[in-house]
């Protein structure tokens, strides 16, 4: 295909494609999909090898958010059946942390419910991160705490944190249709903050909330003007008791269709694919590492995810491997330019012996993950006489939509 071809070769130039070359990425048949992946893989293969990157997630905060965000399951008035508790102390913290960082991932991230941080906040975080990293020399932190007020992404910087991530989300057109107690401006205000700030941006979208081609391209352009050094791709998931517990509208290759346009729009940046992939890619998710360099191991925020062992394995068997802590991540001419994280030449930013998320090593922890009840994608399936049908093709898998019930906030083992 002349489309393919082109985008190439203005991704391997760094050439922003145009609007019409993103959507009819989008509006690309079946056919064509593997034709898609390939272009796009050339990409990736580029500027980030055959490399993964893990990322290993701690909810500090669960649940308690007075924001109105329609696809979160933390949100005001939610009524879905989630872990919900105040703040992790930093020990706790730490410790949730190392059930990833025993394994090798270069990058934890610190996330809590709520608008924004107070200083308070900032204060418990900050001691958060000298606990995580006095422990694990090397270690990359990502905070995501909401809304910055001035001055605390420099006091987060001072403390430790690598990096700070702030969604987009979607676009500016259509954000008032999903939130409305805070604003699109406010969240790019937040990312040029950590960006000024000197922290490494990261900044991505949701798919899948009844959004157009249209709003899709928006947001991925958006996004490619911030320039942040990493865009995380979450997939919705509806969770009962939100506003979009029947946004069922993803397909898996209308997921990879949107990987790969994001790889096409922002060719250098790493794409990580972030929550949701379980439910919507299923067995199509090794073909997605052809896409992204980056993923989320074992459970998110209040949802759980695939056991780390698993992936692991499907890591190995695609051909890939897992990004080592003294590998750069970012293409040269970006850790060069920012001082970024991923460049051996920037402090904290896991280009030293540091831990990680679901190595071999961890891998009792991931297969106690798959203990009563299942999770999604793991290799606890009922027997042959017990076991339920598959949905059919483009009916809801809420089966595959399980509450985190282990790991921070609980007495159980993470998955890790």
């Amino acid at each position: 295909m002349d489309l393919l071809n082109t985008l190439v070769d203005k991704g391997l130039r760094r050439e922003l494609p145009t609007r019409e070359e993103a959507l009819a990425v989008l509006a690309t048949s079946d056919d064509d999909l593997l034709d898609v992946v390939a272009a796009a893989g050339k990409l990736r293969r580029h500027w980030f090898g055959r490399r993964v990157k893990l990322n290993y997630l701690v909810n500090l905060k669960s649940g308690l958010c007075p924001e109105d965000c329609s696809y979160c399951s933390q949100r005001l008035g939610s009524k879905a059946d989630i872990l919900k508790y105040t703040w992790l102390k930093p020990d706790q913290a730490s410790e949730a942390a190392a059930a990833g960082l025993a394994g090798g991932a270069k990058r934890v991230c610190l996330v809590a419910s709520g608008r924004g941080p107070t200083d308070r906040d900032v204060d418990r975080v900050s001691e958060t991160i000298k606990a995580i990293k006095d422990q694990n020399e090397g270690v990359e932190v990502c905070a995501c705490l909401g809304l910055l007020s001035d001055g605390q992404a420099e006091r987060l910087r001072e403390a430790g944190a690598d990096a700070y991530n702030h969604n987009l989300n979607t676009s500016e057109s259509t954000y008032g249709d999903i939130t409305t107690t805070h604003t699109y401006a406010d969240r790019v205000d937040t990312v040029h903050k950590a960006h000024a700030a000197g922290l490494s941006a990261c900044s991505g979208l949701i798919a899948g909330m009844g959004e157009s081609d249209e709003d899709l391209v928006d947001v991925v352009f958006s996004l490619r003007e911030l320039d942040p050094d990493s865009v995380p791709v979450n997939f919705l998931i509806p969770f009962e008791g939100t506003p979009l517990a029947k946004e069922w509208n993803l397909s898996p290759q209308r997921c990879l269709r949107i990987l790969a346009m994001v790889r096409f729009v922002c060719p250098d940046v790493e794409v990580r694919i972030a929550g949701g992939r379980e439910v919507h890619l299923r067995s199509m998710q090794p073909l997605a590492l052809h896409l992204a360099n980056s993923i989320f191991l074992g459970d998110y925020l209040t949802s759980e995810g695939q056991a780390g062992k698993a992936d692991l394995e499907m890591i190995a068997d695609a051909g890939f491997e897992v990004e080592g802590t003294d590998q750069v991540t970012l293409p040269h001419h970006r850790a060069e330019a920012r001082g970024a994280c991923g460049s051996q030449e920037s402090a904290g930013c896991g280009a030293h012996a540091g831990g990680g998320c679901g190595s071999h090593e961890n891998a009792g922890d991931a297969d106690r993950g798959a203990h009563e009840g299942g999770v999604c994608g793991t290799a606890s399936v009922p027997s042959t006489a017990e076991a339920e049908p598959v949905p059919a093709a483009g009916e809801p898998r809420t089966d595959l939509v399980a509450v985190r019930r282990r790991g921070a906030g609980t007495d159980l083992a993470p998955n890790a």
